[in-house]
């Protein structure tokens, strides 16, 4: 098969969650095991930083690939879904997995593979691994599908898990409550593997406490290393004020320390007992009290998803990894640039605004609609598109009705078809019009908006890929 062909096998043979949803969601690891066991395991030949969470993971993923990158070490980057390029899910150093290794890799594995009938996820993850490993990385930043515990790349021993954030999304399948949904991420925490968590939530903080006591994995919030002291806008970044707590951080490092020493028969890399003394990492040599970085990433949200890349740094130093502060903060702000990351917050044009962001549930809406404070405007319009199983009401709720909606569907079976989108947004009194494709609605909007206007694209990360393939080919972006 060539390229293509072994594309159109991936996409239309194989159960997709991306493009059909439940149809696709497998409930253990042991298809993942097996593709493994056929490669001869290699994920267990390489390092990983582990993340999960509903929000924020891709961000948090980009900017620790972005800062490793700038840091000198060979990085791998596995992420999803994507939005234009299927090679956008693996990359090294920023670059996409080149188009010959996946007709070699599928070529070379499909009968093997389709005895055990994996899913897309599961197959694309096991691509993954076997390309780190044939290209001998420094280190993967991993991040989860959907959820951790039977998440397809929860089969690895990582240098440390990071979980974002907890929100309701994928309730179906994860649960119906923020703390089952968080017992689910949690299943990333490994023995005596350190755990980072990004925003502190009371209402699951006894469910990650729980788990992490259980397998003796020291764990800490980004907020107790990292005290965020001030944010603007400046320009096209946003600035960051920021403390480093040092005093919880040697805490952490010694339970750290004391839980190496006393797991004899860990199977963890042995240079982890030469943990610093914690005084002495090339992080906290600079008598500064308050640093500054900028990001490129806008959002607002992104404030506590580049405090959680910050505290992660903090430890990381401390076990063996070489990080310098300089190269820290030019990976943070530029991390488009290096990693190839789109999507969040992204100001296509101005004057009008054209901005994309990939809100597609209850939190992540809400932190979407929290940027547009940040801009002033004349009109706002929408153009808006949701999937299949997402909680559309409870979506819907949270939308401004003064705003004028696109309202359309993207290409992908998952998506809600439009008319049934458009009956319950004109039944709950939103003010707008059905258009059949996002080009369509994209181009209606931009022929209605006058340039102190601002253009949202969002509700969905298929939208948004839409969205970028259309302005892409009329030569907008």
């Amino acid at each position: 098969m060539n390229y293509q062909e072994c594309l159109n096998y991936l996409y239309t043979q194989l159960p997709m969650f991306q493009r059909i949803g439940a149809a696709a969601y497998k409930a253990d690891l042991k298809n993942i095991q097996a593709l493994c066991e056929i490669l001869q395991h290699p994920e267990k030949k390489l390092k990983f930083i582990h993340i999960a969470g509903t929000n924020g993971k891709g961000s948090v993923s980009n900017m620790l690939a972005a800062v490793f990158q700038k840091n000198g070490y060979k990085t791998g980057l596995f992420t999803s879904p994507h939005l234009i390029d299927f090679r956008e899910r693996i990359r090294i150093d920023g670059k996409m997995i080149p188009k010959q290794y996946i007709t070699h890799f599928v070529n070379k594995y499909k009968s093997a593979f389709d005895n055990i009938k994996p899913s897309f996820f599961e197959w694309t993850t096991a691509l993954a691994f076997q390309y780190f490993y044939d290209k001998k990385v420094d280190i993967v930043i991993l991040e989860t599908g959907m959820g951790g515990r039977l998440d397809s790349t929860n089969v690895v021993l990582p240098e440390l898990s990071i979980i974002t954030n907890i929100g309701e999304d994928h309730k179906q399948f994860l649960g119906d409550t923020l703390q089952k949904i968080a017992f689910e991420k949690a299943g990333i925490i490994k023995e005596y593997v350190p755990v980072l968590i990004s925003e502190f939530q009371k209402e699951v903080y006894d469910v990650f406490v729980n788990v992490a006591k259980e397998r003796n994995a020291p764990l800490i919030y980004s907020k107790d290393i990292i005290k965020i002291t001030g944010k603007e806008f400046k320009s096209d970044f946003l600035r960051i004020s920021f403390k480093i707590n040092y005093t919880n951080l040697n805490l952490f490092l010694d339970k750290l320390k004391f839980n190496y020493k006393i797991n004899k028969n860990n199977k963890l890399d042995k240079s982890k007992n030469k943990i610093s003394n914690n005084k002495k990492n090339n992080l906290s040599k600079s008598k500064k009290n308050t640093f500054t970085v900028l990001s490129s990433l806008i959002g607002t949200y992104q404030v506590n998803n580049i405090q959680c890349v910050l505290a992660a740094c903090e430890i990381l130093s401390n076990l063996g990894w070489n990080l310098n502060r300089k190269d820290i903060f030019l990976g943070i702000k530029y991390t488009p640039k290096l990693t190839g990351f789109s999507g969040r917050w992204e100001v296509i044009q101005k004057r009008p605004y054209i901005i994309a962001d990939i809100g597609h549930n209850k939190p992540g809406i809400q932190q979407t609609l929290k940027n547009l404070k940040n801009y002033s405007y004349q009109t706002l319009r929408i153009v808006f598109g949701v999937v299949n199983d997402k909680e559309v009401d409870e979506i819907l709720a949270l939308l401004p009705k003064n705003a004028v909606y696109y309202i359309t569907q993207a290409s992908v079976p998952r998506a809600m078809p439009v008319n049934i989108l458009y009956e319950k947004m004109i039944k709950n009194k939103f003010k707008g019009l059905p258009h059949s494709t996002v080009a369509e609605a994209i181009y209606k909007a931009q022929k209605d908006a006058n340039k102190n206007d601002l253009i949202l694209i969002t509700g969905s990360a298929f939208v948004v890929a839409d969205a970028i393939a259309y302005l892409q080919k009329k030569k907008i972006i």
